[in-house]
């Protein structure tokens, strides 16, 4: 009879890779405003063009297809909460979605949002915007949407603050 304990061990060691992954780059922005400098900043030095970029998307399509990101569902959208706010994290929670053609409930971000937008389908755009990371500042809110096909969006959320709303 097979056992299941390597796939668990697996799925621990790829959580591990990925939060590792994840604090390489908060360690980089946790002190930095979360404005449209930042957004420029991470396009330029974390874009869809680096590893850095390659590797997260790696990490999350395979987290994906072995069940351990995007593990819930609810109105067409896969999701999940991956990690919590952290000292490792840097006081940033970790969500991960799967959208296609799809607007997500409306939120606001009292901290701040930063998003890492990751198309499935070449086209894809997360609230118009292509590969790349979205900031999205403190007091701001939207009703993120997905347009032209699938996309993972990665959410980093200060002390994991997000409220949404009846809108």
């Amino acid at each position: 009879m097979a056992s299941t304990q390597p796939v668990d061990e697996e799925i621990i060691q790829a959580q591990d890779r990925f939060k590792n992954q994840l604090a390489s780059i908060t360690a980089q922005i946790h002190s930095r405003a979360i404005n449209l400098e930042l957004d420029a900043w991470l396009n330029q030095n974390m874009g869809p063009d680096t590893s850095i970029y390659r590797e997260l998307k790696e990490a999350c399509e395979q987290g994906v297809s072995k069940g351990w990101l995007c593990n819930r569902e609810g109105g067409g959208i896969r999701y999940g909460r991956i990690f919590k706010p952290s000292e490792e994290l840097h006081g940033f929670s970790v969500d991960v979605v799967l959208m296609e053609n799809i607007a997500g409930p409306h939120h606001t971000h009292p901290n701040g949002e930063i998003d890492l937008i990751m198309p499935i389908d070449d086209e894809a755009e997360f609230d118009s915007r292509p590969a790349g990371w979205l900031v999205c500042p403190p007091g701001s809110a939207h009703k993120p949407t997905v347009t032209k096909g699938r996309a993972l969006v990665l959410y980093l959320l200060p002390n994991g603050a997000i409220e949404f709303t009846q809108q």
